[in-house]
């Protein structure tokens, strides 16, 4: 292997816990002179307080700081989850959300004293409209799921509007893991439709699946395979002449950003993910943001409150009646609108389309250089991500969970693994458009080293990984019996 590895053992330092370090009467601040009058508890009442360890300034800085150094995330190295864009996110977006204008604004101010907010709001509403080509966006949603549940809900709204009963809803083999769940949430019934050997969905599946019964569909597009389904319109022509709609799952937009408009191609209600598409740390559970844009049919149905521009006056407005309400108490998550808003101004259009082509690039590269050395489940030029799978290592009795734990070793993230489930034993990469040609050599020569260590010493990878400070844990045990007593 050409290069270095990224992996040492290194110097990793211990910690215990709080309590099992500093000593009784030590103190790391230095508490003002008390003002008031002081007052005794009734010590039967209070009992002996809280059990807080007693530190000092150093041990408390030592701690938190030897704790972050166990860590990895995309300010450390390449972290290449597929279906999960963790992008390199520029701080000058995060500078723009920690203004105090913007960090400091409670949520009940009045409308006079948040024009500054309402106007982000109202434009990065606009910017959404246009790269997407529908009519109307509302940017409450916490995240993607919620994204999709907010899609669902007005997709029900309007059914039952035209006194419909429907009870289904397609959902692609190759669509997101939550698209079932949303629809289900939502009292549907998600009716698979399975993919063709091309990795896309076939428009004679889709025909047959779909009836007056059927509430709509719902595409990922491009799919978890990272290939876009090319017989969209038809399948949308299809659905639409059946009365139902087109739910888009827009969590992969970063592929097709500047290239294609969904609301051109029938979509009629699609969700984004800012936290992926359009910078925002990404990981840990949040915070997240999955505004949902609609066509002109399913616009009256958008959560309220929702903001408008009067002459050069910015309020909130609740007066729509067929409104499935609130789907958050304020506004949506503040912070990671703003991230994306200054994202989009520093790119550009020009600069969004050309973070799209570098994303396809960056993974397609990957692809051609790795499938002489991994099974290749659907070998065609893909967008964002592409999917691999253990087929080759079986021999040697070496399982894609074995290949992941090895690349911690080498002191990379493992990509997503098992997923898409139309993969058997599936390895699934996203570069991403932010990662450099060299790094990503690196990645691909560390891949390789792995695989030839499978063939050649599999015990290395089915003890791996050995230079982390945590070893491979029962991760099958966690799941199915979980501590959850603290």
């Amino acid at each position: 292997m050409s290069g270095y590895s990224q992996g040492e053992s290194g110097l990793i330092l211990n910690e215990p816990l709080l309590w099992e370090k500093g000593k009784k009467g030590r103190c790391g601040f230095s508490l003002p002179a008390c003002d008031v009058d002081e007052v005794c508890f009734d010590e039967a009442l209070a009992g002996d307080g809280p059990d807080f360890p007693d530190l000092s300034e150093v041990e408390v800085v030592r701690h938190y700081t030897r704790l972050s150094t166990w860590n990895f995330g995309v300010d450390t190295g390449m972290y290449p989850l597929g279906s999960c864009t963790m992008k390199y996110n520029p701080k000058v977006n995060e500078r723009q959300a920690g203004l105090t204008g913007f960090a400091d604004a409670h949520p009940l101010l009045p409308e006079a004293r948040t024009q500054g907010a309402l106007k982000l709001m109202y434009d990065l509403e606009q910017f959404l409209k246009e790269l997407t080509g529908m009519a109307a966006v509302t940017l409450q949603p916490a995240a993607g799921a919620h994204g999709e549940l907010t899609g669902i809900l007005m997709m029900y709204a309007y059914h039952k509007k035209r006194g419909e009963i429907r009870t289904k809803m397609l959902v692609p083999d190759t669509a997101h893991g939550t698209n079932p769940a949303s629809g289900a949430l939502c009292g549907y019934t998600p009716v698979p439709v399975p993919v063709s050997e091309e990795g896309i969905m076939r428009v004679e599946d889709v025909r047959e699946r779909m009836d007056e019964e059927t509430a709509g569909i719902m595409v990922t597009n491009p799919n978890t395979l990272g290939l876009f389904e090319k017989n969209i319109r038809d399948i949308c022509a299809i659905v639409h002449e059946k009365g139902g709609l087109v739910y888009g799952d827009g969590a992969n937009l970063n592929a097709v950003m500047g290239y294609v408009k969904m609301g051109e191609i029938g979509v009629d209600v699609m969700h984004f993910n800012l936290h992926k598409t359009f910078s925002t740390p990404h990981g840990g559970g949040g915070p997240g943001s999955g505004p949902v844009a609609v066509n002109d049919i399913l616009a009256p149905f958008l959560p309220v409150p929702r903001v408008e521009k009067e002459r050069d006056r910015y309020r909130l407005v609740t007066t729509y009646p067929d409104s499935i309400g609130r789907m958050m108490t304020f506004y949506g998550h503040f912070g990671i609108l703003v991230r994306a808003y200054s994202y989009i101004l520093s790119m550009g259009g020009e600069g969004l389309k050309e973070a799209s082509a570098h994303a396809v690039l960056n993974a397609n590269y990957i692809k051609e250089r790795l499938k002489d050395t991994f099974h290749l489940a659907y070998d065609q030029t893909c967008m964002h991500e592409c999917v691999f799978s253990d087929a080759n290592q079986e021999e040697f009795g070496v399982t894609t969970l074995d290949i992941a734990k090895r690349l911690i070793d080498y002191g990379f993230h493992p990509p997503t693994i098992y997923f898409p489930l139309v993969v058997h034993g599936a390895l699934m990469i996203e570069p991403t458009e932010t990662e450099t040609k060299e790094d990503i050599d690196h990645f691909i020569n560390t891949l390789k080293v792995i695989a030839r260590e499978a063939k050649e010493s599999p015990e290395l990878l089915k003890n791996a990984p050995i230079r982390s400070k945590v070893r491979r844990l029962d991760e099958t045990a966690a799941a199915r019996k979980p501590c959850l007593s603290g």
